[in-house]
Order: C-alpha cells, then structure tokens, then sequence
C-alpha cells in the first residue's frame, strides 16, 4: 500500500472519532427517531475505512482491533475475514433472539417494550427499547458484512 500524506492522517484522527460518536448515536436513538443498527453499522464501517486508507491495515488490526500482527507483515486474511465472518453470525443470533423472545411472552415476534432512564450524560431522557437488542444485531450484521467485503476486495 502507498504512503498517505500528512494530511490524510491528520483528517482521519480528527474524523474518525465524530463517525463513531455519531454511529453510536444513531444506533441507541434508532427505535425513536430515523437511524438504527443498520446506518450506524455502515457509518462504523466508514470509520474503519478511513483508518485502514489513513494507515493501513496493519494499524487497523494492531492498533483498532487488538490484534498480534508482525509490524510489516501483512496479516492472513483468512484470519481476518474469519473474525468478521464471527461478527456477522453473532450479530444475526442476537437479532433472530431478541425476536424472537417475545413469543415467550405470548406477544407476536419483534414485539417490544421499554424503560425510561432519566438523567443520563449527554441524553438527559433516554427511553432505551428493548428494540435496541434487534438494532445491534443488525449492527453487528452489517459491520460484519461489510468489513469482510472490505477486506475480500482490498486483496485484491
């Protein structure tokens, strides 16, 4: 991969964080206003674009990710679409199962309910529904998804 400039890694420190801040927004707010898992999972898929055009895909997985990664090796893209491909299941069981706990209940499927916490930093009045449990598997679908898209086409 070629060295970015400067300034490409200025702008993606300062960018990346407001993408985050914003996806996770939209997916806790999603249930009441437009947003949800789907739109914040593309928007955390755009910051971890940005990081890996910024710096590469080395510092994505030592750096963002956690990862054991040689400095200069590339890391084996079987490993890494695997841990996507983990994401990507995970976030599908916990959105058929949130669905689907409803039924216990004798309620229809995707059914829901909800708290109000009062007080909370930056929300003041938050209603948290238990649709958020379907909107961060949706979440994790889709940052899943897409990151292992990503990596499949960036070999290339």
């Amino acid at each position: 991969m070629a060295t970015t400039t400067v300034i490409t890694r200025t702008t993606a420190r300062v960018v990346v964080p407001i993408v985050l801040v914003v996806a996770i927004s939209l997916l806790i707010e999603g249930h009441n206003l437009p947003g949800g898992g789907f739109i914040g999972g593309v928007l955390t898929v755009t910051a971890f674009a940005i990081v890996y055009l910024a710096f590469g895909l080395d510092f994505l997985e030592r750096g963002v990710l956690g990862r054991d990664v040689e400095p200069g090796k590339e890391p084996s893209r079987d490993r890494v679409v695997t841990a996507y491909r983990r994401v990507f299941s995970g976030g599908l069981a916990i959105a058929v199962v949130s669905g689907a706990v409803p039924l216990l209940f004798d309620q229809p499927f995707l059914s829901q309910t909800y708290v109000v916490l009062e007080e909370v930093p930056l929300y003041d009045h938050l209603e948290v529904a238990s649709a958020l449990a379907f909107d961060f598997g949706v979440y994790c679908v889709v940052v899943g998804g897409l990151l292992t898209i990503l990596s499949v086409v960036g070999a290339e």
